[in-house]
């Protein structure tokens, strides 16, 4: 059977929950700006990988200022160094402390582009309609790759940048990337679970 993530469940039963939807994340970004939620940690990224996404970064901060960046930084000292010492001090760059996940989901509802190297926000951020840009050559969900509102662009510099750039400066290719669909679920896995459970066939339908 494929009944859809239950990870999608729990994220639309949070959406629509008051509790959070009154959180408040005090992040000092103008509302008339762009933000850019940017999360990296995975392991082949140490290095050179994280410190071109750093140098793109700062490439596109400067060259927009009209938008934000707002990086909760990973507590690994192989991410924490390059990421302050490279955009430590940068205008209009934020480093934050991981947030709790209700918080990120905040800054993902918030988000005008996503950055990541994370595999669940690749799963969530389709249900908040928001373009993603997946900081890895490789993807083990390439079901938004191929629905078109996922792109894998790598940790090359301009190769980031350029497609930071294309959907900043065009309606056209941001509109093309906003999902009007999660491919990951539709926020009723667990009922369909449920169902099949109850049915009582051993084989799927």
């Amino acid at each position: 059977w494929v009944t859809g993530n239950t990870v999608i469940d729990a994220l639309s039963a949070i959406l629509v929950d008051k509790r959070f939807q009154s959180l408040d994340v005090d992040i000092p970004v103008r509302n008339e700006h762009r933000l850019i939620l940017v999360t990296a940690h995975r392991r082949e990224s140490f290095g050179e990988g994280i410190k071109n996404i750093c140098w793109a970064l700062r490439r596109i901060v400067e060259r927009y200022p009209d938008v934000e960046i707002v990086w909760p930084v990973h507590l690994n000292e192989n991410v924490q160094k390059p990421v302050y010492h490279i955009l430590g001090g940068i205008d209009r760059v934020h480093l934050l402390r991981p947030l709790e996940y209700l918080q990120l989901l905040k800054v993902m509802q918030r988000a005008y582009i996503i950055l990541t190297d994370s595999g669940g926000i690749q799963e969530e951020a389709p249900t908040l309609r928001k373009p993603v840009l997946v900081l890895r050559e490789t993807t083990e969900r390439p079901e938004g790759v191929d629905a078109g509102i996922a792109r894998l662009v790598g940790t090359d510099i301009d190769h980031v940048t350029n497609e930071v750039c294309r959907l900043l400066e065009s309606q056209e290719e941001y509109q093309k990337m906003v999902p009007s669909y999660n491919p990951y679920g539709d926020g009723k896995a667990s009922l369909r679970i449920v169902q099949i459970l109850l049915s009582g066939s051993g084989k799927p339908g």
